[in-house]
């Protein structure tokens, strides 16, 4: 498969980059970034974009590809909703949209979080808006959308883009495991899972922590 994967430079982005990377259904692998991932590697292409709501300069590289790992994404901590929901849904939306006119077979795989509210109608902020970029992905004419909901994700060892704090929980992470296994799963399960949701019959299209450790354990 040729995929896209944008958010290559975050924590989760990179991680699923080097699933994708040492895979071997994974023949080719595009990265939309506004900075190099600084990766160099045989499968790897990468277009820095200047500006992610008009793909129009490099609409004709994009044309081609079976999936797309939507990674981009940014923490709502200390921002209102405007500025939340234009980087969130506005965005995301965009690239979808042009993503879906060139590749109407893609597999559309977006990475959401646990406890997005899917009624839109909650009292928190990034969870309604999340909601609603997720049910809205879900009316593309895609082949298939999937909306990854990870919880606490253990890193993959080695990475450079590990956000500092998990290295005073790492060492939990065996118990979060046993004590709260809905809520935990590797970014190694999550890069292989959403490899495998690419193709797949699971109509699914809200994955869970639990499904996520699911489709990451299929032949």
């Amino acid at each position: 498969m040729n995929v896209i994967i944008t958010g290559a430079t975050g924590m989760v982005g990179e991680g699923v980059l080097h699933e994708c990377l040492q895979h071997p259904n994974v023949t080719n692998v595009l990265v939309l970034g506004r900075k190099s991932c600084g990766i160099t590697h045989q499968k790897l292409t990468e277009i820095l974009v200047d500006d992610f709501y008009d793909l129009s300069p490099i609409e004709a590289q994009l044309d081609g590809y079976d999936a797309c790992f939507f990674c981009l994404g940014i923490s709502s901590l200390g921002m209102n909703e405007t500025d939340f929901y234009k980087i969130t849904y506005t965005l995301t939306l965009s690239v979808a949209q042009t993503l879906c006119r060139l590749n109407p077979d893609m597999t559309f795989c977006y990475v959401s979080g646990s406890g997005t509210d899917s009624t839109e109608k909650g009292r928190t902020m990034w969870a309604r808006v999340k909601g609603k970029t997720e049910n809205d992905l879900m009316k593309l004419p895609f082949r298939q959308v999937y909306n990854f909901r990870p919880g606490y994700l253990h890193p993959t060892d080695g990475l450079k883009n590990t956000l500092s704090y998990y290295k005073y929980l790492s060492w939990l992470y065996p118990v979060f495991r046993a004590v709260f296994p809905g809520a935990v799963s590797t970014l190694r399960e999550l890069g292989l899972a959403m490899i495998n949701a690419v193709g797949n019959a699971n109509r699914k299209t809200v994955v869970e922590v639990k499904d996520i450790r699911a489709l990451a354990n299929q032949p």
